[in-house]
């Protein structure tokens, strides 16, 4: 299939994603940048079993059908809970179930899930395969570390990787650091291990029948474009949160779909209905709105639109007219050409 395009568009759900980012990639902010790429996997905050299970499951895992392609990312150890969640996940019609063997805060951890799990590979491989039998042809994958603590070597990440393999996971998005499960914070956890992409690349490379993607320290869609040239995909996370409009090329440069790039302005605009809507179901504007500051980082009246925003939308009966107020400040309103040139 082409669209506007002599070549055929990559249909590679993997190719490109948007990590989970506990606080940040809820429903709201996914449905922003959506606004901005058609391809992208976007992927949900980390959701525990528990809430799913015992909880309000409503609350936690509603989204707009807009957000597709969208994956769920579990967090829990016990295989039976985790098959149950994963098929309330599918129920509520999520593209992937993800679980999360990489995270690692003190909370996670005292959950007995996170990254401590790759120190329990038959645990996690009996998780995924409860997983994929109660997910049926949604896809279940994994999202790990390079390694934990000492275990930082190749031969435990390739050990981890086959055996969960061995369960019918064949999707895995390795973020290449080693997680300190004590001693450094979720922040520090992200920036002090020393980055190791080739291990990365030599997974893919001795185990070519999976799905291997790559996350950590890529902030430039040449970064994107070097990592493809050895692994099946690349996630990325707080880089496209703090300037969502670097997603507003990825269509383009990374899966062939030649659409039109939509300005900030129009990706801005094109909220108006879902954030009247939410707003009429109750929805503070502020919780939709800390989604988009990062929109025109780096334009003309940029920080003027940003400090519009976080002193207004947060107050009582707050509307759609702050943010009409917010884009007014942005001198001027960026059009299709002005974007495009920003970006190159």
């Amino acid at each position: 299939m082409t669209e506007n395009n002599s070549n055929p568009i990559i249909y590679n759900r993997h190719r490109f994603s948007v990590a989970p980012m506990m606080d940040w990639t809820d429903r709201h902010c996914r449905y922003f940048l959506r606004q901005l790429s058609r391809h992208t996997l976007l992927y949900t905050e980390m959701v525990n079993t528990g809430a799913i299970l015992r909880g309000d499951a409503d609350r936690h895992l509603r989204f707009d059908t807009a957000e597709h392609p969208v994956a769920l990312q579990l967090g829990g150890s016990e295989p039976q809970a985790l098959g149950e969640a994963a098929a309330v996940g599918v129920r509520y019609g999520y593209d992937e179930v993800n679980l999360n063997c990489g995270c690692p805060s003190d909370r996670v951890q005292e959950g007995r899930f996170g990254a401590c799990l790759m120190a329990e590979p038959k645990r996690v491989a009996e998780c995924l395969a409860a997983m994929r039998a109660a997910s049926g042809a949604v896809p279940a994958t994994v999202k790990c570390r390079i390694g934990i603590d000492d275990s930082e070597d190749y031969v435990f990440l390739r050990a981890f990787v086959e055996t969960v393999a061995a369960a019918g996971c064949d999707t895995f998005v390795v973020h290449a650091r080693k997680a300190w499960l004590s001693g450094l914070s979720p922040k520090e956890n992200r920036e002090v291990p020393p980055l190791r992409y080739e291990q990365v690349y030599r997974l893919k490379q001795e185990l070519p029948q999976l799905t291997i993607a790559i996350n950590g320290g890529i902030r430039t869609l040449e970064d994107c474009a070097r990592h493809l040239a050895h692994v099946d995909g690349v996630m990325l996370g707080r880089e496209v949160y703090e300037n969502p409009y670097f997603l507003a090329q990825v269509d383009a440069r990374l899966f062939g779909d030649a659409h039109p790039l939509p300005s900030r302005a129009e990706a801005l605009l094109a909220m108006r209905g879902y954030v009247e809507r939410e707003l009429a179901q109750g929805t503070p504007l502020g919780q939709m709105t800390r989604h988009v500051l990062g929109l025109f980082r780096g334009q003309p009246g940029g920080r003027a639109f940003r400090r519009h925003l976080s002193e207004h939308a947060h107050r009582k009966h707050a509307g759609w007219a702050v943010v009409e107020d917010a884009l007014a400040l942005t001198q001027p309103r960026a059009d299709h050409a002005a974007d495009a040139y920003a970006l190159a």
